[in-house]
């Protein structure tokens, strides 16, 4: 197995610089560190394990994980996912300091503010789609805390990695669902669409992605109006009663965030329940019980547990080891729900 010492003798410099490259120790030219770093992926050079853990446990190292997550069941599951990263970091001396935040851009700053002042090594963040949100991811890389995004990306950015679903795919899934659970109705088929933000990468992709099948394949298929919800059951309720009221020709929901017991509800309420099929994403106790009672259709799943583990586990490999990932972007798998295969 290559050393460091053969690194440096082939990059042409100290041992101490090829040290301070591989393992994040301090600032390196760029030309001189991407050499390093191309040398020894080209060595296939992995660090000593029992070294990494000393090192590791020696650094203190904290990372930060922040949600979405005051009103959206779907984090409390990711949580659980990153909790159990958690326990397992404890033993190399790393603390994770967890936050839920609302969807504004507001809100998820002043978390990410509140866990740099904490002394955070690394962030994982569901972030907005915003440039004050870019700005300061770019920040926080020149200040050397690198950020993995889960469950939403954001374009243009200097983030290391992202986890979640590939939301463009996920949305044209939904597509398809709605050209199949509609097959054998002679009616035209009218979506009201049920999103959470316009600021968040993850609910425009999908509708995008959405929008972009139906136009290829299933011209049948209409879009009759698009609300925002907040991932709020509450506006969700609101919302949807008025998109049901000024848009009587709706005969399917699609739910492309959170929300969806209180949109439900208004559409029981409006007793049009029977004519309409839903269809929604994430599998949580609520949306699970109204596929069982027949009111949605199917729902399309994306590994919580996983969006919760893998960014920290990707942060503490960086941090401790200086190897980048291997992949820009982590997707989870898509896994759709029905009735039939709904955990009992």
């Amino acid at each position: 197995m290559p050393t460091i010492k053969e690194i440096a003798e082939i990059a042409g410099v100290s041992r101490g610089t090829v040290d301070r490259v591989l393992n994040n120790r301090g600032s390196v030219n760029s030309s001189t560190e991407k050499k390093i770093r191309d040398i020894a992926s080209a060595l296939h050079y992995t660090p000593n394990r029992a070294g990494l853990v000393l090192a590791a446990q020696k650094k203190n190292l904290k990372l930060g994980f922040i949600v979405f997550g005051h009103t959206n069941p779907f984090f409390d599951k990711v949580l659980v996912g990153a909790n159990e990263e958690s326990e397992e970091l404890k033993c190399y001396n790393c603390q994770v300091i967890t936050r839920k935040a609302g969807v504004s851009a507001e809100e998820m700053m002043s978390a990410v503010n509140s866990l740099v002042e904490e002394g955070v090594n690394g962030l994982a963040i569901a972030p907005g789609n915003t440039d004050i949100m870019r700005s300061k991811i770019a920040e926080l890389a020149s200040k050397g805390i690198p950020v993995v995004t889960l469950n939403t990306d954001i374009e243009n950015s200097e983030r290391i990695a992202y986890v979640g679903s590939n939301y463009r795919e996920s949305g044209r899934t939904a597509a398809g669902l709605v050209s199949l659970v509609t097959s054998l109705s002679p009616a035209p088929v009218h979506v009201g669409i049920i999103a959470g933000s316009d600021q968040i990468l993850c609910h425009t992709e999908r509708i995008a992605g959405f929008q972009s099948r139906i136009s290829e394949a299933y011209p049948n298929i209409q879009v009759s109006g698009i609300v925002y919800n907040h991932d709020d059951d509450i506006e969700s309720y609101f919302e949807t009663s008025t998109l049901l009221r000024t848009h009587p020709e709706i005969n399917v929901l699609y739910f492309c965030a959170a929300g969806v017991y209180g949109g439900c509800r208004a559409l029981t309420e409006s007793g049009r329940q029977k004519e309409m099929r839903i269809i929604t994403h994430d599998a949580v106790s609520t949306t699970e019980e109204l596929i069982k009672r027949g009111i949605i259709s199917a729902t399309i799943c994306q590994q919580p547990e996983k969006q919760g583990r893998l960014p920290l586990s990707i942060l503490f490999s960086y941090l401790t080891t200086g190897a980048k990932p291997d992949k820009d972007c982590y997707y989870v798998d898509t896994d759709i729900r029905i009735a039939e295969n709904l955990p009992q």
